[in-house]
């Protein structure tokens, strides 16, 4: 079960990347269009599962690399964000968010 500190330290994150990726994505990433779905925090707050949702992109798999690839960058620019919120900012652990696409999937099946 996840403590008060907890999801007020996940909203904070999920808020703060999202806003992270709508401003860098161009530079960064291409173009694509990268929404933060989901963000869970360990008990100490050292750890963030950072689960993601990817459109505009053929190559999903490659884009989360390159996502992994710009770690240090992206923490480097949540911590300026979040800086005096937080005693530190979390290690960042990026996931594709697949739910979507799922569901998606499912509603195309259903239309056949």
């Amino acid at each position: 079960m996840e403590t008060t500190r907890q999801s007020k330290v996940a909203r904070l994150l999920q808020r703060d990347l999202g806003e992270i990726f709508q401003r860098e994505t161009g530079r960064l990433f291409g173009g694509a269009m990268i929404t933060v779905t989901k963000v869970q925090v360990t008990r100490d707050l050292a750890i963030a599962k950072v689960y993601l949702s990817l459109f505009a992109t053929e190559d999903k798999d490659s884009l989360i690399e390159n996502i992994r690839i710009h770690t240090k960058e992206i923490r480097y620019k949540l911590g300026q964000r979040i800086g005096k919120q937080v005693r530190t900012v979390p290690d960042l652990k990026f996931f594709h968010d697949d739910s979507l696409d799922y569901i998606e999937n499912i509603e195309k099946l259903l239309d056949e």
